[in-house]
Protein backbone atom coordinates (compact mmCIF):
# COMPACT_ATOMS: atom_id res chain seq x y z
CA UNK A 1 0.00 0.00 0.00
CA UNK A 2 1.86 3.20 -1.11
CA UNK A 3 0.52 7.02 0.24
CA UNK A 4 -0.13 9.56 -2.86
CA UNK A 5 1.68 12.16 -2.07
CA UNK A 6 0.38 16.03 -2.41
CA UNK A 7 2.93 16.54 -5.01
CA UNK A 8 1.12 13.67 -7.38
CA UNK A 9 -2.67 15.49 -7.40
CA UNK A 10 -2.02 18.76 -9.36
CA UNK A 11 -4.43 21.46 -10.29
CA UNK A 12 -4.19 23.07 -13.74
CA UNK A 13 -5.97 26.41 -15.06
CA UNK A 14 -7.35 27.13 -17.99
CA UNK A 15 -5.29 29.15 -20.39
CA UNK A 16 -6.64 31.13 -23.48
CA UNK A 17 -5.41 28.82 -26.16
CA UNK A 18 -7.90 25.75 -24.36
CA UNK A 19 -4.58 24.47 -22.77
CA UNK A 20 -4.40 24.10 -19.40
CA UNK A 21 -1.39 25.31 -17.16
CA UNK A 22 0.06 23.78 -14.01
CA UNK A 23 -0.77 25.83 -10.87
CA UNK A 24 2.44 26.46 -10.05
CA UNK A 25 3.95 28.50 -6.96
CA UNK A 26 0.99 27.58 -4.87
CA UNK A 27 1.24 27.48 -1.10
CA UNK A 28 -2.25 26.11 -0.70
CA UNK A 29 -4.87 24.16 -2.96
CA UNK A 30 -7.21 22.46 -0.63
CA UNK A 31 -10.84 21.17 -1.47
CA UNK A 32 -13.44 21.59 0.78
CA UNK A 33 -16.79 19.99 0.01
CA UNK A 34 -19.10 21.47 2.52
CA UNK A 35 -22.10 19.41 2.64
CA UNK A 36 -25.53 20.73 2.42
CA UNK A 37 -28.00 18.83 4.54
CA UNK A 38 -31.76 18.46 5.00
CA UNK A 39 -32.21 17.65 8.64
CA UNK A 40 -35.64 17.19 10.62
CA UNK A 41 -37.16 14.90 13.10
CA UNK A 42 -40.50 13.43 12.26
CA UNK A 43 -42.75 13.13 15.49
CA UNK A 44 -42.65 8.94 15.84
CA UNK A 45 -38.46 9.34 16.19
CA UNK A 46 -37.11 10.65 18.85
CA UNK A 47 -33.89 11.15 16.97
CA UNK A 48 -33.22 13.51 14.22
CA UNK A 49 -32.38 12.41 10.24
CA UNK A 50 -29.93 14.03 7.82
CA UNK A 51 -29.37 13.58 4.55
CA UNK A 52 -26.72 15.18 1.97
CA UNK A 53 -28.62 17.21 -0.24
CA UNK A 54 -25.37 18.45 -2.03
CA UNK A 55 -22.62 20.18 -1.61
CA UNK A 56 -20.89 23.87 -1.51
CA UNK A 57 -17.51 23.22 -3.35
CA UNK A 58 -14.77 25.68 -2.96
CA UNK A 59 -11.08 25.56 -3.34
CA UNK A 60 -8.87 27.39 -1.06
CA UNK A 61 -5.83 28.76 -2.46
CA UNK A 62 -2.51 30.89 -1.97
CA UNK A 63 0.12 31.73 -3.95
CA UNK A 64 3.74 34.23 -4.19
CA UNK A 65 3.33 36.29 -6.85
CA UNK A 66 5.48 35.22 -9.53
CA UNK A 67 6.20 37.28 -12.51
CA UNK A 68 5.59 36.15 -16.09
CA UNK A 69 3.24 33.46 -14.37
CA UNK A 70 0.03 33.39 -16.64
CA UNK A 71 -2.09 31.59 -13.88
CA UNK A 72 -0.82 34.79 -11.30
CA UNK A 73 -1.66 36.94 -13.58
CA UNK A 74 -5.07 36.17 -14.47
CA UNK A 75 -6.22 36.00 -11.03
CA UNK A 76 -3.99 39.12 -9.60
CA UNK A 77 -5.94 40.89 -12.89
CA UNK A 78 -9.67 39.61 -11.58
CA UNK A 79 -8.70 40.95 -8.82
CA UNK A 80 -7.38 44.56 -9.21
CA UNK A 81 -10.39 45.03 -11.79
CA UNK A 82 -12.83 43.30 -9.21
CA UNK A 83 -14.08 41.16 -12.11
CA UNK A 84 -17.64 39.86 -11.40
CA UNK A 85 -19.85 37.08 -12.68
CA UNK A 86 -18.72 34.94 -16.13
CA UNK A 87 -15.83 36.90 -16.41
CA UNK A 88 -14.36 35.73 -12.86
CA UNK A 89 -14.84 32.50 -13.55
CA UNK A 90 -12.14 30.13 -15.17
CA UNK A 91 -11.51 26.32 -15.40
CA UNK A 92 -9.39 24.28 -13.15
CA UNK A 93 -8.58 20.26 -13.69
CA UNK A 94 -7.09 18.23 -10.98
CA UNK A 95 -5.01 15.45 -12.36
CA UNK A 96 -3.94 12.66 -10.27
CA UNK A 97 -0.65 11.56 -11.61
CA UNK A 98 -0.51 8.80 -8.90
CA UNK A 99 -2.94 6.99 -11.68
CA UNK A 100 -1.03 7.27 -14.86
CA UNK A 101 -1.46 4.45 -17.64
CA UNK A 102 0.42 2.91 -19.97
CA UNK A 103 -0.27 5.59 -22.43
CA UNK A 104 0.58 8.36 -20.24
CA UNK A 105 -2.77 9.18 -19.35
CA UNK A 106 -4.36 10.36 -15.91
CA UNK A 107 -7.52 10.27 -14.09
CA UNK A 108 -8.90 14.18 -14.19
CA UNK A 109 -11.91 16.04 -12.83
CA UNK A 110 -12.74 19.86 -14.61
CA UNK A 111 -14.70 21.90 -13.27
CA UNK A 112 -15.50 25.91 -13.70
CA UNK A 113 -15.01 27.75 -10.69
CA UNK A 114 -15.75 31.54 -9.68
CA UNK A 115 -12.19 33.10 -8.47
CA UNK A 116 -12.97 34.99 -5.61
CA UNK A 117 -9.23 36.52 -4.13
CA UNK A 118 -9.70 38.02 -0.56
CA UNK A 119 -6.28 38.66 0.16
CA UNK A 120 -3.59 40.32 -1.28
CA UNK A 121 -0.22 41.35 -0.14
CA UNK A 122 -0.27 39.48 3.11
CA UNK A 123 3.07 38.29 3.20
CA UNK A 124 6.51 40.23 4.42
CA UNK A 125 8.53 38.17 1.74
CA UNK A 126 6.62 38.12 -1.17
CA UNK A 127 3.65 39.50 -2.03
CA UNK A 128 1.17 37.03 -1.96
CA UNK A 129 -2.66 36.36 -3.02
CA UNK A 130 -5.38 34.36 -1.25
CA UNK A 131 -8.96 33.63 -1.96
CA UNK A 132 -11.22 30.31 -2.76
CA UNK A 133 -12.16 29.10 -6.58
CA UNK A 134 -16.18 28.34 -5.93
CA UNK A 135 -18.03 25.49 -7.89
CA UNK A 136 -19.98 27.47 -10.97
CA UNK A 137 -20.51 24.23 -12.38
CA UNK A 138 -20.61 20.44 -12.25
CA UNK A 139 -17.57 18.26 -12.35
CA UNK A 140 -16.45 16.71 -15.62
CA UNK A 141 -15.07 13.24 -15.22
CA UNK A 142 -12.35 11.90 -17.42
CA UNK A 143 -8.49 11.86 -18.33
CA UNK A 144 -5.23 14.35 -18.86
CA UNK A 145 -2.49 13.84 -21.08
CA UNK A 146 1.15 16.06 -21.32
CA UNK A 147 3.57 16.33 -23.78
CA UNK A 148 5.81 18.43 -21.72
CA UNK A 149 6.21 16.57 -18.13
CA UNK A 150 3.20 18.03 -16.93
CA UNK A 151 3.79 21.96 -17.01
CA UNK A 152 0.29 21.71 -19.36
CA UNK A 153 -2.13 19.08 -19.91
CA UNK A 154 -5.12 18.53 -22.12
CA UNK A 155 -8.48 17.15 -21.10
CA UNK A 156 -10.64 14.42 -22.92
CA UNK A 157 -13.99 13.98 -20.98
CA UNK A 158 -15.05 10.13 -20.28
CA UNK A 159 -13.50 7.34 -18.26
Amino acid sequence: MNIVKRSKVLPFYAAEDGQFVRMTGFTQASINRSPIEYSRQYIDEEFKRNDVVGYDTAMSFSFDLFEDNSVHSDIANIAENEFVGGDAIREIITVDLSTEDENGSCKAVKRSFSVMVENEGDGTEAYTYSGSFKASGEKVFGRAVSGDNWQTCTFTEGE
